[in-house]
């Protein structure tokens, strides 16, 4: 029975060693770019901007569209009003069928709406004497526009394919924000990897010297006080592995569960350093005005701002709406007569509305678009220079990161061989345990240092192809999925 219990405990170790998962950082970024909630999100927004400019073009084309009601019954009493002008109640029983087969269009280069309309109804009257009613209408050429001097069309076929363009753009930034935040996830759990390592590995360095020290307690070497801080810093190790375990455990939860991952084991491996390349800010500027989001929507929000001071001057003093309506019709009591002798029917409506005196309304009206729009292109000239200035300084502080970097890693050197020799020296009894433990402390914040150094500088690296959308390392630019808008 033992022999089956330990078998089982072999297995399960087995089972959980092989849910291990290693990653490096480049995959860890992969995998986020297709399983992190943060993806659905962006991909729902793209699809959605996708469909929506989609939905737009195809307003521009034929509409067709057919309009039934089979039947419309009522019977009941209605209030009509007869040949005298009278209000009288007349018990009204009939049914009404009707049918309409409507083509619409819009007009771009004018702004108006123009449609063709075929028609038939068919009214059937029940009571003491039935009859039925026909009504024919082969086509009608209608077109309506609500303003000569204002057309809202051609300011849409302006905006809208910026506003597409933009949502494009976005999609890549976010997919870099995705980057960003999978490096910081996975740094996070790389440092608490390594602080949990440290402890453990102080841990075990300390229960190897507390045992030397307690020998050379014995025989009078050392005094009881330098045995208290031993096992006082021996006891400090195993409360920095426990607190250093929770914190491990804490953040595999939140990169397993960013990443979608089926394990919370996970190997991460120190990630190597970028190749050398150079980045000057005025090529970083002319791919940041060339692809990033922003200089889209800089030009999206000055247009918007100048049709709707467009839309203010073309309705503010005249409105001039026009109705033209051209067919053919026909009334008959029997189908067949439906097709014969048709009548004509035409319509021209051009209504004025012109304000004689509105206290100043059209004036202050117009002079509130023109401000609108002065303090639109105040901001966006204000925004764009911060949009400058941020890759300016980000370049220079990419900079300044490599060489951070060349400096912690050298620190890291020093720090750790000068442990391994006050380690040496100690066990030798030529130094203090005091002179031991700050040469730990030391090794300790300087792995930590340069793991932090190399966390900004991939933080930062990411950071920069987000203000640019640029690859410098593969000279090329980032291109949106094409999955996402085809």
């Amino acid at each position: 029975m033992k022999k089956c219990i330990v078998l089982l405990f072999l297995c399960s170790n087995l089972i959980v060693l092989g849910q291990s998962k290693k990653l490096t950082l480049t995959e860890a970024i992969e995998m986020a770019k297709k399983n992190s909630p943060e993806y659905q999100a962006v991909l729902n927004q793209s699809q959605a901007s996708y469909w929506k400019y989609r939905t737009y073009m195809a307003e521009f084309l034929p509409q067709f569209r057919l309009i039934a009601t089979v039947p419309d019954y009522s019977n009941s009493i209605q209030r009509i009003t007869n040949d005298e002008g009278q209000d009288i109640f007349v018990n009204q029983n009939q049914s009404r069928i009707d049918v309409q087969l409507a083509i619409t269009q819009q007009v771009p280069f004018t702004g108006g709406d123009f449609s063709l309309i075929s028609r038939l109804q068919r009214v059937d009257r029940y009571g003491d004497i039935e009859s039925s009613n026909y009504s024919l209408t082969p086509f009608s050429i209608n077109y309506y526009q609500n303003s000569l001097f204002f057309n809202p069309y051609k300011w849409d076929r302006q905006i809208e394919p910026l506003k597409f363009e933009e949502s494009k753009r976005e999609f890549i930034e976010r997919m870099e924000d995705i980057s960003l935040s999978s490096c910081l996830r996975y740094f996070g759990l790389l440092t608490a990897q390594m602080r949990l390592k440290n402890s453990q590995n102080n841990l075990a360095t300390q229960d190897t010297l507390l045992q030397i020290a307690k020998g050379r307690f014995e025989i009078g070497k050392i005094a009881e006080n330098e045995l208290l801080q031993m096992e006082l810093g021996h006891l400090n190790s195993k409360n920095e592995v426990t607190s250093n375990t929770i914190s491990l455990k804490r953040t595999s939860q939140n990169l397993a569960r960013y990443l979608e991952l089926e394990t919370e084991d996970i190997e991460l491996f120190i990630p190597e350093k970028l190749v050398d390349f150079e980045v000057s800010v005025q090529t970083a500027l002319d791919e940041a005005t060339n692809n990033r989001k922003s200089v889209i929507e800089f030009r999206r929000r000055r247009l918007e701002a100048e049709r709707n001071l467009a839309e203010i001057k073309g309705t503010n003093r005249l409105e001039i709406n026009v109705n033209a309506n051209f067919g053919l019709n026909k009334r008959a009591d029997d189908y067949d007569a439906l097709f014969q002798d048709f009548d004509r029917q035409q319509n021209v409506s051009v209504s004025l509305g012109i304000p004689i005196f509105d206290w100043g309304v059209s004036k202050s009206r117009r002079k509130m678009g023109e401000a609108d729009l002065g303090l639109v292109e105040t901001n966006i000239e204000q925004e764009q220079q911060a949009f400058e200035q941020e890759i300016y300084l980000h370049i220079l502080n990419w900079s300044s990161k490599r060489d951070f970097l060349a400096t912690s890693e050298k620190a890291k050197e020093i720090a750790i061989k000068r442990y391994q020799i006050t380690k040496e020296r100690y066990i030798l009894g030529k130094i203090t345990i005091t002179d031991l433990n700050l040469a730990q402390q030391e090794k300790d914040k300087a792995e930590l240092d340069y793991l932090n150094s190399l966390q900004n500088f991939w933080t930062d690296y990411y950071t920069l192809r987000k203000l640019t959308l640029y690859d410098f390392i593969n000279d090329k630019k980032i291109e949106p999925e094409k999955i996402i808008f085809d």
